[in-house]
């Protein structure tokens, strides 16, 4: 069975992004979307210690209070700084889709390989509220580039970001698969 290298699952990601619905040639990205991919790999790391807080408890993964919980306070959070409340739910509902897509990533791969799993449980208060301040910084590069993101360029410009952060950040295909799902609704 061939796998797919770190570099190859980028370049995937890359071209899904460049040739899904709505994208079309466009000039030159600037590096005006790196932030909003930055933070989203940011927040799917947190996906790690969620996960091992809850891994061998009774916590599921899906967890809808929080996720509305979330929801509820990224809405608020753009309606006071002038963004499109319902724009910013959707886009968080892609992230928290895409972390839970790590944590069930995870929760197979400690289950096949039990030497792998983690032996701690960080306090998921406080990994929450590093979630928290993450997602607040998503809320303003998200209202700060609504112009980048409605225009011509913002699938292909997002792609780069996604080539850059894995350049930079170097996750392995779970995380890059997760980050290209939590961007799926960045672009208007």
């Amino acid at each position: 069975m061939r796998t797919t290298t770190p570099l190859i699952t980028t370049a995937l990601a890359a071209a899904a992004l460049l040739t899904s619905p709505g994208s079309a040639a466009a000039a030159p990205a600037s590096p005006s979307l790196l932030p909003v991919a930055s933070l989203s790999a940011d927040r799917l790391a947190t996906a790690d210690l969620v996960a091992a807080a809850k891994w061998g408890t009774d916590s599921p993964i899906d967890d809808p209070a929080r996720e509305q919980q979330v929801l509820d306070t990224v809405a608020a959070q753009a309606e006071r700084i002038g963004a499109d409340p319902d724009e910013i739910r959707t886009v968080f509902r892609d992230q928290i889709e895409a972390n839970k897509t790590v944590q069930r990533g995870l929760f197979r791969r400690w289950a096949a390989h039990p030497d792998e799993a983690p032996t701690t449980k960080p306090d998921l208060n406080v990994v929450r509220q590093t979630i928290n301040r993450i997602n607040t910084g998503l809320v303003t590069a998200l209202a700060d580039t609504t112009p980048e993101r409605s225009s011509v360029g913002c699938r292909p410009e997002l792609a780069l970001a996604v080539v850059e952060i894995h350049h930079e950040k170097h996750p392995d295909p779970l995380h890059t698969a997760a980050l290209v799902r939590s961007l799926a609704s960045v672009c208007r």
